[in-house]
């Protein structure tokens, strides 16, 4: 009887590394690649049908009214997420919604609502661009990218702090920078949630006899936030967010002097 060894063909076998290499690659930019395509899509909705403004809030004031009085919570569960999706999707509707969310629950109720659905919307691109990207940019960069990413990773809730307090950069770049350099997700959320708050409140109290204001016809000034006596008190909580990173910094010239 003649015994012949030959190797199994089972398919269940584990794939080359390289296959399975290429296929971790596909998984990591899945979401990335999903929310950037819906994005586009929400976009082009959204230009196709002449966008969402006051004017469209006002036809549709008196329902919101109705709806919110009849279910806080719900209503504010609901305003929750779609915030999460206006931030997922980076979707230039979030002051609007901030400032009618201020008006229909109130500047203190309104503000969690919205934190707390622009934070989870934050964390999703967060997520997304970091599994897609960080290790493709940081293969590609140089020296001086990565000992930027080292000290920007060093003090990252300070910087990240000041970058959120600051409204000069877009949302979305915010949301972005963290997940190239390799912000801990944990820092990032503290950072995201505490940061935003100023701005929020800011916005939700704009929405104060906003009823009386649609039916004027008129739309809430939201340059309001840059008007000095709003803008200056956030560029000193910017200052007094860097003050741990001045005084790290003054402690390693004193060692290296001393």
């Amino acid at each position: 009887m003649t015994v012949t060894s030959a190797k199994s063909e089972d398919p269940r076998e584990a794939a080359p590394p390289e296959v399975a290499k290429k296929k971790s690659g596909w998984r990591r930019w899945l979401p990335f690649v999903l929310l950037i395509s819906v994005s586009l899509l929400a976009f082009a909705y959204l230009w196709s049908a002449g966008g969402i403004s006051f004017k469209t809030v006002g036809d549709h004031w008196a329902w919101l009214q109705q709806t919110t009085a009849a279910n806080p919570f719900l209503a504010g569960i609901s305003l929750m997420l779609l915030y999460s999706l206006l931030t997922a999707l980076s979707l230039p509707l979030a002051t609007l919604v901030t400032v009618v969310a201020g008006a229909l629950f109130g500047v203190v109720m309104a503000s969690i609502w919205v934190v707390l659905g622009a934070t989870a919307g934050s964390m999703i691109v967060f997520l997304a661009a970091r599994g897609a990207l960080h290790d493709t940019f940081m293969s590609r960069a140089g020296p001086w990218l990565k000992r930027m990413e080292k000290g920007f990773r060093e003090d990252a809730f300070s910087y990240l702090l000041v970058l959120r307090l600051l409204p000069i950069f877009p949302f979305w770049l915010v949301n972005l920078v963290p997940a190239l350099l390799g912000v801990p997700l944990r820092i990032y959320v503290l950072a995201t949630a505490m940061g935003i708050i100023p701005g929020v409140v800011v916005y939700t109290a704009l929405g104060n006899g906003l009823g009386a204001v649609l039916a004027r016809g008129e739309t809430p000034d939201l340059s309001l936030i840059l008007e000095p006596k709003i803008f200056l008190p956030l560029v000193g909580l910017a200052l007094f967010a860097l003050l741990p990173v001045g005084y790290k910094r003054w402690q390693a010239r004193k060692r290296q002097n001393g």
